[in-house]
């Protein structure tokens, strides 16, 4: 098995020298960057596996770097946020980011972190076997076996999660599932994140689907999010 290889973009020596040892010692190729536009850089040098970003850096912050690398590749991409800052760590998931680690942490959780996001990545292909039937409501198309939604006919790009969160709720329309059922079956088990993920990845989509005039995804207050189907009747306003 290959070696994963980690690049960690962080200004301050300490945490990248504490990270660099640890990393090693686990048999982990660890790549450092001293800003974001470093950071970027190496991403498109070394191709790395996974990207750690902190968020308050010198010449390009982590904000800006996560969503200039995510313009280039389909990374994981786990931000390392300031304690107690709602707003960086709502804002690196609206940007793309899969998780966050607050500071101060240890080396031995943001481990856990890359190992969980690894294991639901391997998961996918799995759970994509499950449908290869593509799900059709109204103005919107939604192909399991490639991955791909088609949204008033036009193709909708979607990150990974979004497309997931997507496709669980429109397998299953009608039903109302609360945010803890979602983090549950989406993300899995062993997501460290909070539950505003949901909130943020549904915001997300919503903006993403708003070119279509039917609306898909629906608030039950109180409860959480369920899918509508629109049927072609519906759509046409018989």
């Amino acid at each position: 098995m290959n070696r994963l290889k980690v690049l960690v973009a962080d200004d301050d020596p300490n945490v990248r020298e504490i990270l660099r040892l640890f990393f090693h010692s686990h048999q982990y190729d660890l790549l450092e960057a001293r800003d974001g536009a470093e950071a970027v850089e190496l991403v498109e040098r070394e191709a790395p596996d996974i990207v750690i970003l902190d968020v308050m850096m010198p010449v390009m912050d982590g904000f800006a770097a996560c969503r200039e690398i995510l313009k280039k590749r389909d990374i994981p991409i786990i931000m390392l946020t300031a304690k107690d800052e709602e707003f960086d760590r709502v804002l690196g998931l609206e940007l793309g980011a899969d998780d966050y680690v607050t500071k101060p942490f240890s080396p031995r959780e943001l481990m856990s972190r890359i190992k969980a996001i690894f294991r639901r990545m391997q998961r996918r292909p799995a759970a994509e076997e499950e449908s290869r039937t593509a799900l059709e409501y109204g103005e919107l198309t939604i192909r399991p076996d490639r991955r791909e939604v088609f949204a008033g006919g036009e193709k909708c790009v979607l990150r990974p999660k979004e497309f997931d969160l997507l496709a669980h709720l429109a397998k299953s329309p009608g039903t109302v599932f609360s945010r803890e059922q979602l983090l549950e079956q989406v993300w899995g088990y062993d997501f460290y994140g909070d539950i505003r993920t949901v909130d943020v990845h549904i915001k997300k989509l919503r903006e993403k689907l708003s070119p279509m005039k039917d609306a898909y995804i629906h608030t039950v207050w109180g409860v959480g999010y369920k899918f509508e189907a629109v049927t072609d009747d519906a759509a046409s306003g018989d």
